[in-house]
């Protein structure tokens, strides 16, 4: 579905907000990686590693909506252990370490850093990300791109998509939600969030996924530089 009519840029935002696993690092390229050399060395060949992360996923829906607040590396930990059990898979604690770290070691999206720095000479941009602080640094320090704030969810001790970090967000950053743009790859993480907030969006679809019409309105782009055409227009 495409919906890039709907999008507009009155009012002319203030701050660009991006997720930033997926939407502009490479996520899910890493995690079939790591989840692959796992399965490999567990002689699991009828196990795929598109399915371990995607049972991860369901993991992490139920995980990050539990209170008290935990933070993301151990839901790292605590979702991939019961990932790979779900298949009968024991992997050892240093290997379910291995893959809860490789958060720090994403880089970039070809496209990311030429658009973010595009973007830079007109508004602030700003990540919310369902991360911990000391694990995203070194993820924003890959993008190679300055960002005007970086919110977590270790810091307003909430994940998305929970309003509560939005709401924190904009306390931090000084602005009305009517003057931000969120752009994001995760429907269930970021489009419902944004939809029930009343934001605008832009969803990037960079696995030609089906969206959520109940999530609409927002645009869709295939990468980012999608996103720099709706948001930098000649």
């Amino acid at each position: 579905m495409s919906e890039t009519s709907m999008f507009k840029l009155d009012p002319a935002p203030k701050v660009i907000t991006f997720d930033c696993y997926g939407t502009l690092v490479r996520w899910y390229e890493v995690l079939l990686s790591e989840v692959g050399a796992t399965l490999a060395k567990h002689g699991a060949g009828d196990v795929s590693a598109s399915a371990i992360i995607e049972s991860f996923s369901a993991q992490g829906r139920r995980l990050t909506a539990e209170k008290p607040h935990r933070l993301y590396k151990d839901i790292l930990r605590t979702g991939f252990s019961a990932a790979f059990g779900e298949y009968g898979l024991n992997p050892s604690a240093e290997e379910i370490e291995g893959i809860a770290s490789s958060p720090m070691t994403m880089g970039p999206h070809p496209e990311v850093p030429d658009v973010l720095r595009r973007l830079r000479e007109r508004y602030k941009l700003a990540i919310f990300t369902n991360s911990d602080d000391d694990l995203i640094a070194p993820t924003v320090a890959r993008i190679g791109v300055p960002f005007d704030h970086v919110i977590t969810a270790e810091q307003a001790r909430a994940y998305k998509p929970s309003r509560q970090l939005f709401e924190y967000a904009y306390g931090v950053m000084g602005v009305t939600p009517n003057e931000t743009v969120h752009v994001a790859m995760g429907m269930y993480w970021d489009m419902k969030a944004r939809h029930e907030l009343g934001l605008r969006g832009i969803w990037v679809n960079r696995r030609n996924e089906t969206g959520n019409p109940d999530w609409l309105p927002y645009a869709e782009v295939s990468d980012l530089n999608g996103a720099a055409e709706l948001l930098l227009p000649p």
